[in-house]
């Protein structure tokens, strides 16, 4: 009886010393769904350590002015092509055309738009001659702009010959296929430089856990001579070229839509649209939650939050490319008078950028653009062969917001109106 009941004594005690072991070497901090995970997200986009704010975006703010500048400036008969092209990549030493900014601060800045422009990890670190293309598309709707229309400041638009064409009381003014190259850049920084550095760059897991972040990130070991870790910075970056201009950065969505000339321009007219009400709050919503989980070391629900945010502001520039395209065609004029081209030149020259776009857009199932270079060129094409717009059908951009559409869970009726 005795022997029994040692026996059964040793036997628990041998469960029990099995069961005390194993929570022993169980991770400090047990796999969870992002679901159960207990990281939440803050009122702000608000982060501190010991006592000093962790979020720094300053890079983003200029290039962001930086564009605002040049984008004003190509509207400016005076500017010369180099002075123009200064800004774009802001690389001369001295010289007249050195100091091309009104803010002093970008004038004495190394950075610029050129620079970061299809410059992402995920998209062009490896396709060096895609980017140098994209690049020169740039910098060649910036040259034209002073080469083409400027010269043709009185001259009337009409196929073949760029100058001025109404648009109600204003005037727009084209190359000799009705495009505004003005908008053409103003659009395509959209995708190629805020879209771009946000979606297929710092939020990439490639340069997130790039070299030691995961590691320093895991120990809360700032960057040298900064507040933040690495990581924490490069998802702050993101965050910059879609709030970054805005007075209350930390709480932005209360003035979404007006306060730059890019992104945050267009995610607020997304956002009043009433069929996709409520997108600007997903967004920030998923860069406060996936900062937290940053500080909290959940990479998983990290990186779920990035994919809401791909997701959604790639939606942004579909949603964006197929309203002005139906914008165009409801603003074609049915009896072809060339005097009321105007309104739809204006549309199309926008819808232009905004497919240029489309290219820098990220398809969370595949990892790749939803739309690839020889895609997008195809549509480019559509708008730009023969006399342009001039030839343009309702019956063609009907089909080119379909195509868009069709990639999306949206309807061209929803994203037309």
């Amino acid at each position: 009886m005795k022997k029994h009941f040692l026996s059964s004594t040793l036997l628990i005690l041998s469960c029990l010393c099995i069961i005390s072991c194993e929570k022993d070497e169980a991770p400090d901090k047990p796999d969870m769904t992002p679901e159960e995970s207990e990281i939440v997200a803050p009122a702000s986009y608000d982060f501190m350590r010991d006592g000093s704010s962790t979020v720094s975006f300053s890079g983003q703010t200029t290039r962001i002015g930086m564009a605002t500048e040049l984008i004003s400036a190509l509207s400016d008969f005076s500017r010369s092509e180099m002075e123009l092209l200064e800004m774009y990549a802001n690389q001369t030493a001295d010289g007249a055309d050195a100091n091309p900014y009104a803010n002093e601060t970008y004038n004495e800045s190394s950075k610029s738009i050129k620079s970061k422009v299809a410059a992402s990890a995920d998209y062009f670190s490896a396709n060096t001659a895609e980017a140098a293309v994209i690049k020169a598309d740039f910098a060649s709707w910036i040259s034209a702009q002073t080469t083409e229309v400027f010269p043709n400041e009185n001259q009337l638009a009409e196929p073949g010959t760029a100058g001025q064409i109404a648009d109600g009381s204003s005037a727009r003014y084209v190359n000799s296929k009705g495009l505004e190259y003005n908008q053409a850049v103003n659009k395509g920084l959209i995708g190629a430089l805020m879209l771009d550095q946000i979606l297929n760059n710092y939020l990439s897991p490639a340069v997130l856990d790039a070299g030691e972040n995961r590691a320093e990130n895991n120990s809360s070991t700032p960057a040298e001579g900064k507040s933040y870790t690495t990581m924490e910075h490069k998802w702050d970056e993101a965050y910059g070229y879609l709030f970054g201009f805005s007075d209350t950065p930390e709480d932005p969505v209360a003035s979404i839509g007006n306060d730059d000339k890019f992104l945050n321009k267009y995610l607020g007219r997304v956002e009043g649209d009433e069929d996709f009400a409520g997108i600007s709050d997903n967004i920030y919503n998923a860069f406060k939650l996936g900062r937290a989980a940053i500080v909290g070391q959940d990479y998983e629900l990290r990186d779920e939050q990035a994919d809401i945010i791909k997701q959604e502001l790639s939606k942004v520039i579909a949603i964006r490319a197929v309203y002005y395209l139906q914008q165009g065609k409801l603003n074609l004029p049915a009896d072809g008078d060339i005097t009321a081209y105007g309104t739809a030149f204006h549309d199309l020259s926008e819808g232009f950028g905004f497919v240029y776009s489309l290219r820098f857009t990220h398809d969370i199932a595949t990892g790749q653009s939803y739309f690839n270079a020889e895609e997008v060129t195809a549509l480019i094409s559509e708008l730009t062969t023969g006399r342009g717009f001039w030839d343009m059908t309702p019956e063609k951009l009907d089909a080119m917001s379909e195509t868009i559409a069709a990639k999306f869970d949206f309807t061209v009726v929803q994203a037309g109106s």
